[in-house]
């Protein structure tokens, strides 16, 4: 996968480290009270984070938004097949992420 097209650095990385499946430093991205939103529900970051590194993964970067923190793309989820889906991250003034927002994309 092309992540080039990724403008924020932290967001890249981040990114490159979700799609290799390393959890451990795709958390350090994060603040330790990191809080998530799937489909706009609130869901455990750590339980996601634990369950769908590395084995749920973006196929493609369709559109990079708000600055390289909102990303779109074809993602395949496991078991519930492959759709368009967003992430969007909130980084904080220390530059953490202290938010991730996931959801279906339309």
């Amino acid at each position: 996968m092309d992540t080039s097209k990724l403008t924020n650095e932290t967001v890249k990385k981040a990114f490159e480290a979700w799609q290799s499946g390393d959890s451990k430093t795709f958390l350090s991205f994060f603040t330790a009270d990191a809080t998530m939103t799937d489909d706009g529900n609130p869901r455990n970051f750590q339980s996601f984070v634990k369950e769908a590194c590395g084995k749920e993964i973006f196929l493609t970067i369709d559109t990079i938004t708000n600055d390289g923190k909102d990303i779109k793309g074809n993602f395949k989820a496991g078991q519930w097949g492959t759709f368009p889906v967003f992430f969007k991250f909130h980084q904080n003034a220390d530059g953490k992420f202290d938010r991730l927002d996931i959801g279906q994309a339309k």
